[in-house]
């Protein structure tokens, strides 16, 4: 049977000026915009060594989950440094609702973008040789 091998793209609308969204995703969580006015992001850029999983996760209808969000998903982007990242934002005057908490797999954050949509910020855990087979 042919099954999914990975997630190819995240698109979605945004509720007002599609270009300042895109600005604010470049300014203060260092996407790196392309001509055609998205990004690519690439694995082998990426760090940590789970060699670059995507999540996939369906919430109940009555999940809180993305609030305080009225929207009905929330994109997780990987960061290369929780702390730095949430400094950062907090010097530009973005609101961190939550985090960084610690877990198992990793540090995790949670905020809004200036369309409403909760982002949850997620620093991989580093593996190694002591936890490595934990």
């Amino acid at each position: 049977m042919a099954r999914i091998t990975g997630i190819g793209g995240i698109f979605f609308k945004s509720q007002g000026d599609s270009a300042a969204l895109a600005t604010w995703y470049q300014t203060h969580l260092g996407l790196k915009l392309e001509d055609f006015g998205g990004a690519i992001l690439r694995w082998p850029e990426d760090k940590a060594e789970d060699k670059g999983l995507t999540v996939w996760c369906l919430a109940k209808r009555d999940s809180q989950w993305f609030s305080p969000s009225q929207s009905s998903f929330m994109v997780n982007y990987r960061v290369d440094n929780l702390g730095e990242m949430l400094e950062q934002l907090k010097a530009a005057g973005v609101e961190v609702l939550q985090g960084p908490e610690s877990h198992e797999n990793g540090k995790f954050a949670w905020i809004m973008d200036p369309d409403g949509n909760k982002v949850e910020l997620w620093e991989p855990m580093a593996w190694d040789a002591k936890n490595k087979d934990a």
